[in-house]
């Protein structure tokens, strides 16, 4: 209805002329049908609504009424047939009764509003519905007894839950506010994690009944499900439970913002706040700064940091207190120059004092995910457990223990530099994930080290370390948009919103049919997927080193990376992709751009010498094979699902080969550009730059060639484990 509404708006904006020329005439017909057609169009869908919902079919009907009624008024005041030509000069008047269609419209849009309304109360039922049959399914799981009634029950509660994914990521994917979306995200998060904890922690208490580890680690994992599944209605429904008013605790980032915005508000109004209010923000925002200096893994040199910053920022203040004192004794109107300075240093110092607090939260979490991506701890314990030695066992929880404490710490003071809310909202998450995992993975070790030949104790052992293993990778990604965010990029992508339609570029996907993946294809998806991310996230950062931001290599490699994103968004359940037959379209365009991209660097490389050249084109070459490949594979028909999902899986793969080549040429590119640049303003014209450069460099041999070849173009490879347990289908 967005088009509607603008139509409606140039309608009654028009000017207001009874008389009106033949060309005018037309369009204001037009404008009336179309709004017409669209109001046809909007009503069909209310009315579908209303049959499959009795209990507002009245309610839906009246308000369809309402909007074709106003539709059809629309069209009948804009109706060139029904007006009459004028006895003068001949020409038509028409819509000269401005007052019918303002409430013709008026009736319009608050009749489509409450369309809009019922249908958001029918969505938010679905969910509550959905939710409510899970919630039994759940407790039925929780008191099963045998096997092969827990298998009945777990089959019928996994569609049930799919079901609830569809309907909570389309809720997601509509939601406007991004802390709701964040939260939103959170609590899936956990659903889908769960899901699989549920599944081996129910078979390993089924299997040792009496295991008092075994049930307190099946309880853990229920409770965590039911807290998910209530926060998921309290975002869905605007409510809040007795208990859990929550609000996100006050950050030291939005201490600083909210800090210097008062101060520098005081440049235009000295009477905006009071010498006590700023001295009372500045007293809560160095108290919140205790969460780094009183941390005993804070070394002395960032407590003494953080300290004189601390001191810097009061000192500073009170400078400007004098200065603002002085000012108001003298009546003056705005700040005067003693004042604006002190101004400027009370914003610098404060600003320093945030810079470290970043350099400390994100120095610590960086250290912190190099030494755990070895998962000594993790290691130690299965191995003991597989033992069945108990005191082993206990040694390694202790140190399991005490990383997740490190954690949760951390997790805690990037929620305090962290920039957004919605990031502030993942960092709490993540926090939560480690304190709940942590001692989930130590009573799993247990359940183990009592049972070492229990096939399905060590599985589970294994399920709940690799959640904290994702749950690592996760926070290296948080890790990165934080960063994003304090250096001045975005933290989120951009989406690519020229989607191919169907049919527009492959005349055999016309008939192909667009399936969804299933829960264990999307599992073996989400590493690929997190790879994907990765790398867009690397050329994203490449590209903002380039100066020239104008350059078509820097465009269409940002095409390409905003495009890869949305493939790693498919292999997630979430964004613009919904079903495979979208990712095959994708893909076609993403070639398309490749092969765009590979006539840029054709062209770049012209002006390059010899030896840049070949190392250029050599990279460009492979490029063009992955690029052509995709396309063919993307335009190539399959039937099955087995067929599908492996031209999914291909379609990915190519994807990331070629994100990894320009990944690899960027950097190179941007070197020789600037070089290029230099050389061409002191030497005149690429001509001679190109004809000093060959006369001037030796030729070098073709090993050292390759040398410089296989090391300035190698990709970092993948250190962590990055699998996600992402075991719920979602559209």
């Amino acid at each position: 209805m967005n088009p509607a509404v603008w139509l409606i708006t140039t309608l009654i904006n028009h000017k207001d002329k009874p008389k009106k020329s033949e060309r005018t005439l037309a369009a204001i017909h037009r404008v009336g049908q179309a709004v017409s057609v669209a109001v046809g169009r909007f009503v069909a869908v209310g009315e579908a609504i209303a049959t499959e919902n009795q209990e507002l079919k009245d309610e839906m009907g009246q308000a369809c009424f309402e909007a074709r009624r106003a539709g059809d008024a629309i069209a009948q005041l804009t109706d060139v047939g029904s007006a009459l030509p004028s006895q003068t000069d001949g020409r038509v008047t028409v819509f000269s009764d401005r007052t019918g269609m303002v409430k013709a419209a008026r009736l319009l849009l608050s009749s489509v509003t409450k369309v809009l309304v019922l249908a958001d109360r029918i969505v938010i039922k679905q969910i509550i519905t959905s939710r409510n049959k899970v919630l039994v399914t759940l407790d039925h799981l929780e008191r099963v007894s045998t096997f092969q009634e827990f298998v009945q029950i777990f089959s019928q509660f996994g569609n049930e839950m799919v079901e609830f994914a569809h309907l909570t990521g389309d809720r997601q994917n509509d939601l406007k506010d991004e802390k709701k979306k964040a939260r939103m995200a959170a609590a899936r998060a956990v659903l889908e994690k769960c899901t699989m904890m549920l599944l081996t922690a129910s078979k390993t208490c089924l299997r040792h009944p009496d295991c008092e580890s075994a049930r307190i680690n099946k309880d853990a994992v229920f409770h965590r499900m039911r807290c998910a599944l209530e926060q998921v209605i309290e975002i869905v429904t605007e409510a809040r439970s007795c208990g859990e008013n929550k609000i996100l605790p006050a950050s030291i980032y939005n201490g600083i913002k909210d800090f210097k915005s008062g101060v520098e508000c005081l440049r235009e109004n000295l009477y905006s706040m009071s010498p006590e209010s700023v001295d009372s923000q500045l007293e809560a925002l160095v108290e919140r700064t205790e969460d780094f200096t009183d941390s005993a893994y804070t070394s002395h040199e960032q407590r003494q940091a953080i300290l004189s910053l601390c001191q810097l920022v009061r000192q500073d203040t009170q400078q400007l207190m004098h200065a603002w004192i002085e000012a108001q004794s003298v009546h003056a109107k705005e700040a005067t120059e003693d004042m604006e300075v002190a101004i400027l240093k009370t914003c610098q110092s404060v600003s320093d004092l945030r810079r470290e607090l970043h350099k400390v939260a994100v120095g610590r979490a960086s250290d912190l995910l190099k030494v755990h991506g070895e998962q000594l701890p993790l290691r130690a314990l299965k191995a003991a457990g597989a033992e069945g030695n108990l005191e082993a066992v206990a040694e390694h929880s202790r140190t399991l223990t005490e990383q997740k404490e490190q954690l949760v710490e951390t997790c805690r003071l990037l929620c305090h530099v962290s920039g957004t809310e919605p990031l502030e909202i993942t960092c709490i998450h993540a926090e939560e994930t480690f304190h709940v995992i942590g001692p989930q993975i130590i009573s799993a070790a247990q359940t183990l080290a009592l049972h070492p030949s229990s096939k399905i104790a060590k599985e589970n052992l294994e399920v709940f370390c690799e959640a904290w293993e994702s749950q690592l990778c996760d926070m290296a990604l948080l890790l990165r948009e934080i960063n994003d965010i304090f250096e001045g990029r975005r933290g989120d992508k951009r989406s690519y919103l020229s989607l191919p339609r169907p049919g527009k570029h492959s005349t055999n996907l016309k008939t192909a049919k667009a399936v969804k993946l299933d829960a264990e294809e999307q599992t073996s998806m989400a590493k690929l997927g997190l790879e994907l991310r990765l790398l867009s996230s690397d050329v994203d950062t490449e590209v903002e080193k380039w100066e020239e931001q104008e350059h078509d290599i820097v465009r269409q490699s940002q095409s390409l990376a905003s495009m890869t994103y949305n493939m790693y968004l498919f292999t997630r359940g979430e964004g613009l992709l919904k079903t495979t037959l979208d990712l095959f379209h994708q893909a076609e365009v993403l070639s398309e751009e490749g092969l765009q991209l590979c006539s840029s660097l054709r062209t770049f490389s012209t002006q390059l010498v010899d030896e840049e050249k070949s190392v250029v084109m050599t990279e460009m070459e492979k490029l063009v094979a992955l690029c052509q490949q995709l396309q063919t594979g993307a335009k190539t028909p399959v039937q099955g699902k087995t067929a599908t999902f492996q031209k999914v899986d291909s379609s990915i793969q190519t994807t990331r080969g070629i994100l990894t080549v320009v990944l690899s040429l960027l950097p190179f590119c941007n070197k020789l550009n600037k070089k290029y640049k230099s050389e061409r303003s002191s030497l005149g014209s690429p001509h001679d730059w190109r004809e000093r450069q060959d006369a001037s460099t030796p030729v070098k041999d073709e090993g050292a060639l390759n040398s410089k070849n296989s090391n300035g173009f190698g990709v970092k490879s993948l250190e962590q484990h990055m699998a996600g347990l992402n075991l719920l289908e979602s559209k």
